[in-house]
């Protein structure tokens, strides 16, 4: 997937996710699988969402951490039934996840790295369930909820989900039928004025929703304390990977959290950039910044130490200057996924 497409360019395809609808091809995301009988007790081991909380045909977002409660992976786990899991973690951390899961094993798994099996096509915004309609699907399906279909004569997965804040779906062909698949997404986009995206846009719209993105809000260093993602995480499990430290951090309080930050003045905030508070001392770092074509305005994800609270305001050194900043509730724009 390009950053953005030559004929459009990373605002017009945001602006047509916010307005219209887009089409991403994000086959690049991992695929795995884990079968076998007690395979619910043993992600529930594994990862820190309780998938107790989700139904068979339902997904979930969770996350595989280490022993001292940082991130390996944030993923989605479909759920077919309590023995038969699919999973799509992060595309370059799917063989730590795989090999995670296979430390973790125990006789009877079938444990599967399907990474080159599927393709992932999104198609995101307000008008992605009319495109569904025109290939022949029908679009009702409750959010992180998924079905099987077919597009184009090929066998799909289809899920109420994505990445970008709206009403939205991700489809799973197989890889051979993926061409086909997006091809006929494509047409059926045109009437709608639907465009396809790149990077550039899945990253502004994302940043947008303060959706985490790995490598930037989660790494093997940042916990999901820390990320503000205790949602994610099924306290009322008895045991999971990293338990021990995360229970004790939400308890004392993380040293840092991530934060929404909106530009008060001129200037674009990007990762790695110091955050500092009005004495001048570096508080925090950015995580992901960019300019938000919907609020018209820089704004950033940031890990900020404590005591500063919504509603703070604090400064960013952009190349040499600051660039005065308030912390501010996510997401920057409204959420329209449900």
């Amino acid at each position: 997937m390009p950053i953005d497409y030559p004929d459009t360019g990373t605002l017009a395809e945001h602006t047509a996710v916010r307005e219209r609808v887009g089409l991403f091809d994000v086959s690049h995301l991992g695929k795995a699988s884990v079968r076998g009988k007690g395979a619910i007790d043993f992600l529930n081991v594994a990862f820190t969402n309780d998938l107790n909380r989700i139904e068979d045909g339902q997904a979930q977002y969770t996350m595989m951490c280490n022993q001292e409660g940082g991130v390996v992976d944030d993923l989605i786990v479909y759920r077919n039934s309590s023995d038969d899991f699919f999973l799509v973690p992060n595309a370059s951390n799917t063989s730590d996840v795989v090999a995670g899961l296979e430390a973790f094993s125990h006789p009877g798994m079938d444990i599967r790295n399907l990474h080159e099996g599927f393709g992932v096509l999104a198609v995101q915004g307000p008008k992605s369930p009319e495109v569904l309609r025109a290939v022949g699907v029908d679009p009702d399906l409750d959010y992180m909820s998924f079905t099987r279909t077919t597009i184009a004569g090929a066998a799909v997965i289809l899920c109420r989900t994505g990445y970008t804040g709206e009403h939205g779906y991700e489809i799973l062909p197989t890889w051979e039928e993926s061409t086909s698949v997006w091809n006929a997404l494509v047409d059926a986009m045109k009437p709608f004025d639907g465009v396809v995206c790149g990077l550039g846009a899945r990253d502004t719209l994302r940043t947008e929703m303060g959706y985490p993105l790995h490598g930037h809000e989660l790494s093997p260093d940042i916990t999901p304390v820390q990320a503000s993602a205790n949602w994610a995480v099924g306290w009322k499990k008895p045991l999971f990977a990293g338990s021990d430290v995360l229970r004790r951090e939400r308890e004392e309080g993380p040293r840092r959290r991530l934060v929404g930050l909106k530009c008060l003045g001129r200037g674009i905030p990007r990762a790695h950039m110091g955050v500092k508070n009005s004495e001048g001392e570096v508080v925090g770092e950015v995580t992901s910044g960019t300019f938000s074509p919907t609020v018209k305005n820089g704004i950033a994800l940031a890990l900020v130490s404590p005591p500063y609270v919504l509603g703070n305001r604090l400064s960013i050194d952009v190349r040499g200057k600051d660039c005065e900043v308030e912390i501010v509730k996510l997401p920057f724009v409204p959420s329209h996924v449900r």
